[in-house]
Order: structure tokens, then sequence, then C-alpha cells
């Protein structure tokens, strides 16, 4: 007996599949063409087939034998055994990226099939499933405070023990370590991509306008100055999408706030006024240097997208862009041709203080009640060995997390790489804040013409309100 699968994915076959198998051919010779067989019943009610000599009985020899082969032939049976694993998949952008991978894998791992799971809403999406008791094998989600959320509610698996943590780079396993864990010494999550958050720039503006990029925040000023007075806007702003104003205050924020803010911040617990931190006493600088970068951008920003940010900085409508390696692809997609540079946001007159806001842009995850967590740890490996890794950055205009990785070879990143391989890299502050603090449309009123004593006040109120209700008050 010969065993292949057939055509696309090897379905699983196990003894009982011949065995149905055999009973449908029994049952094919015993139905009646002139009364070959009776039904009787037992006293128990059970129906019991009397077979009569000929056909039936050749039939029924004919499925014993069947049977008799499949447990003599274990191996065949073994090959064809597969283990389905369940991967959710998050990135609309990189579905074709993860199809490939898994094509690779399944290749080299014939006894496991990945099934990816996309869908439109994965926060939405990941949540219900976990209403339902339902956690993927193994997923990939964005290492923000929803990950976070999950990771110390131990809904994942502990990975600590996987070779490939040791060869993440620290700045970047700080950054997710940050965002919470199920116990103090677990690793729930491995980084697969990272992302920068830093000012795009067009190479040609600055070139004919004989620009160069700047080390300081005087020097950031005088660029902005430069291309205005010449008629090219400085910063193309989209300030429609709310979200869109998030990276100046992360890079701002993240380079100007006291150190460990949010861990002193979370210990006040809801007594913001009279602690000895708080937004209006630490963030007033990096706001009002906010302000004063959007005071540069477009007229008409007020109903101007992502989307249509992305279409006008590739067609050389702006020399500056404030948004993060994630949007280079849609920038090139809108024009291949576009000439793309990259530097962190000098947020003060010291370039030794200059840092690169970066955040875990994949991490990969194990569901800790899987049923197959050899074969999803299997999976995991493969997806971190380092060809896979390198090939999904350059393809994603992503960052590496490992150490051993040779750096980024697109020349759009080349600003930002430096600053990865020096481990002077920050996670996003926003990760920090509660997902129920408005941040997005507090500060779409800054940059519409708000008072930053109104936006700080907002915000010291809207987290006392918040850490009330979810955080113990460590002074009681």
């Amino acid at each position: 007996m010969r065993c292949s699968p057939s055509a696309g994915r090897p379905e699983k076959v196990t003894v009982d599949t011949f065995l149905i198998s055999a009973v449908k051919i029994t049952r094919a010779a015993v139905r009646p063409q002139s009364q070959r067989g009776t039904t009787s019943h037992t006293h128990k009610g059970e129906p019991v087939v009397k077979l009569p000599p000929g056909p039936a009985k050749r039939a029924l020899r004919c499925a014993a034998g069947v049977a008799a082969l499949v447990l003599v032939l274990p191996g065949c049976a073994a090959q064809d055994e597969v283990v389905t694993l369940d991967f959710f998949q998050f990135k609309p952008e990189a579905v074709a990226t993860f199809d490939a991978i898994i094509d690779e894998f399944e290749a080299a791992n014939p006894g496991v099939r990945v099934v990816q799971n996309h869908v439109p809403d994965a926060d939405t999406a990941i949540r219900t499933l976990l209403v339902k008791d339902k956690t993927p094998d193994v997923l990939t989600l964005n290492g923000n405070g929803r990950y976070g959320d999950l990771a110390k509610a131990c809904v994942f698996a502990d990975l600590s023990d996987l070779p490939v943590v040791d060869q993440v780079r620290p700045a970047v396993s700080d950054i997710i370590a940050d965002l919470g864990s199920c116990s103090r010494n677990e690793v729930n999550a491995v980084p697969f991509s990272n992302n920068a958050s830093g000012i795009l720039y067009n190479k040609n503006l600055f070139e004919q306008h004989g620009v160069e990029v700047p080390a300081t925040w005087d020097e950031l000023l005088e660029v902005a100055r430069t291309f205005e007075q010449a008629g090219v806007t400085p910063f193309y702003a989209t300030i429609k999408d709310a979200w869109t104003i998030s990276p100046a205050f992360v890079n701002l924020g993240g380079a100007l706030q006291p150190e460990d803010f949010f861990d002193r911040l979370r210990a006040e617990g809801s007594d913001v006024a009279s602690g000895e931190v708080s937004f209006s006493k630490d963030y007033p600088e990096a706001m009002e240097k906010l302000t004063t970068l959007y005071g540069f951008g477009q007229d008409g920003a007020s109903g101007r997208d992502y989307n249509a940010g992305n279409a006008a900085f590739a067609a050389g409508e702006s020399a500056m862009y404030m948004q993060g390696s994630y949007a280079i692809p849609a920038i090139r997609a809108s024009n291949p041709d576009v000439n793309i540079g990259s530097f962190p946001y000098p947020a003060t007159n010291s370039p030794d203080r200059t840092v690169v806001v970066s955040g875990v842009d994949v991490g990969l995850s194990i569901g800790r009640d899987t049923e197959h967590p050899e074969e999803a740890r299997r999976f995991v490996e493969f997806l971190m060995s380092q060809d896979i890794v390198d090939r999904y950055a350059q393809e994603q205009s992503a960052f590496s997390p490992l150490a051993t990785s040779t750096g980024t070879t697109d020349p759009a990143l080349a600003g930002l790489a430096p600053y990865f391989d020096d481990n002077r890299v920050i996670g996003f502050i926003d990760h920090q804040l509660p997902a129920s603090l408005p941040l997005p449309q507090y500060l779409q009123q800054l940059v519409l013409g708000g008072h930053t004593e109104d936006f700080l006040a907002a915000m010291d109120r809207e987290w006392s309100k918040i850490a009330a209700r979810t955080i113990p008050n460590e002074k009681d």
C-alpha cells in the first residue's frame, strides 16, 4: 500500500479513517437486492446484522484485512498524522509575507500545518477568542499596552528558555518587558520586528536647498525656517487623524520626561495633584515644542488624514514628515522613486541625549494552554531564525531586534540605525497610558489652537480618574 498526500496540504489519516472506509464497503455489499441479510435486535435493543454467505462475508473479510494492514503499517499512518497550528496574525500588510514563510516552515516540518488567521480588527478578535477560551496556538501581537494587559493576565506561555531570547538587543528586551508579564521572570513575547519613530525627510529637497540634517533642537528650528522662507512646507501635518500627532508626543515626551516617570506616576495612584511627578509638572517643555513643530505645518492640515499625508510627502509637497518607519512602505507605494531619509527628534541641544523611540512592531507569543506546545515552539524558533527576521525587516522597512543582525540595508532607515546599534532606544510612552485615556483627542485639540496648560491639566485629571478605579494608592 502506498501512502501519499492528496493535492495541497496532507489530510489527517488514521486507523479510524481506514475502518470507516471498510465499513462503507461492507455496507454496500450487504445492501439488500433480494434480502441478502436481515436485521434483528438484542434484548438491549441494539441492532445486529446477520450476514449470509457470499459477497457480504467476503466484504467483511476485506474490511478486516484493511484494518489489519493499517495496524501493521504504523509508519504510514504516523507519516500522515498532521498537527494544525492556529496562527493569529494581526498585520494586513504582512499576510503574503507570512504565507511564504509558512510554506517554508511546512516544507521543513511535514508533520505540522500552520493556518494563518488574519482579521481586520485584531484587538477585538483576540479578545473575542479569549472570551470563548479559544486562545490561538501562536500569535503575532503589537507590543503595546493591550499586549501588556494580556501578558499580565497570563494568557501567554513563558518563553524565557528559548535560546533566541538571549540574542535580542537588551534595549528591545526592556521595551517588551516594561509592558508587563505573567510573573517577574517570564518572557511572554519574543520581539520579531521593531519599528522606529523619527522624522522622515526628502533627501532631494534637503540637497536642493543646501540643508544639513539637524542634530540639535535649535538646528531643527533653523531647518524649518529655511524651508518656510523658500516657500517649501517644512512639515506635512495630518491632524484629521488624531493618532498621527502621537509620534511627536512620544518622541518629545520620551526624551524630556524625568527618569522612571510612569513608574513614579503609577506609585502615586490617584494622588497626582500633590505628587512629585505629573504631566503639569514635567511635560510643559515637551508640549510647547510639539506645538512649535505643528506651527510649521501646511494650511488646511485639519482636513488631511494619514493616507493623504503619505501621498503628499511622496509627491514632494513637504520637506519633512513626522511619521515612523511604518509609513515608508505606503509612501513608496505612492511614489517608488521618492528619496527618503530619516533622523531622530533632536529634542534638546545636546546630541548625546538624543534617542530613538522604537516599539516592538511584531511580537511572537504562544498560547499558555496550547495543545501543541512542542510544535508551536518549533514554529516560533523558525520564525526567529536570523534569515527570516532579517528578510521580514527588509520587506517591511523595519528593524531586526536581534543583536546578531547585520543591520538594515534600507537607505531610508540609515539615519536611525546607529541608535539601535548603540542601544540608544526607548519605548513608546503612550503604551504606558491606559487605553481609556483619550490622548489622541487631547492632542488634536491642542494643535488646533488649545493651550498647553489645559492639555496637561486634562491629562492629570484623566489619569487620576482612571487610577482611582484601577491603581491602589500606596499612601493609603
